[in-house]
């Protein structure tokens, strides 16, 4: 199914600080949401990773592709993931990141350089694991939190650790 790009939420929306509420990844609707996502990611850029709540859905669903910027050395691809959880998270380490929800910022944010996701496919249902590491595991951590109401400025500790930048580089 081909997906429409959406328009992305700013910050302060209410959805964005909202918990988002798990879905079945069967319904269509959703399925049609994750192609949104990942056509809303191929036409943003630099952007690397998309939640439900920045299209103003309420819904356990992230679309990332890590791939697409300098830093990463994944090659996996687009992929969308339904209900998805961190299941283990280690060797944290801080990182620069940025939000297409909240633009022209961006902020050194502690996460883990190693992680392990679990998740539905979209459409199948199908229970998928992903391991990921360094600006992937990065990037994911970062969709996660956008379905449990967090942005990434609510990590950040301490007003010197934000950048103004007018360049469009989002995780």
């Amino acid at each position: 199914m081909t997906g429409v790009p959406r328009d992305v939420l700013g910050a302060p929306h209410p959805v964005l600080s909202a918990s988002a509420e798990p879905v079945d990844p069967t319904d269509p609707f959703v399925v049609s949401a994750a192609a949104d996502l990942l056509a809303t990611l191929r036409e943003a850029g630099m952007l690397t990773g998309l939640a439900a709540p920045q299209v103003g859905l309420s819904w356990r669903l992230i679309a990332f592709d890590a791939g697409r910027h300098p830093r990463s050395r994944s090659s996996a691809g687009a992929l969308a993931l339904v209900n998805p959880r961190l299941a283990e998270a280690s060797h944290w380490r801080v990182g620069r990141e940025g939000c297409l929800s909240v633009r022209g910022l961006f902020a050194e944010v502690p996460r883990a350089a190693q992680i392990t996701v679990c998740g539905q496919l979209p459409g199948s249902g199908e229970l998928v694991t992903i391991e990921a590491d360094a600006f992937e595991a990065r990037c994911i951590q970062h969709q996660l939190d956008h379905l449990d109401g967090v942005l990434f400025l609510d990590r950040v500790s301490g007003a010197r650790a934000l950048h103004h930048r007018s360049h469009s580089c989002y995780a």
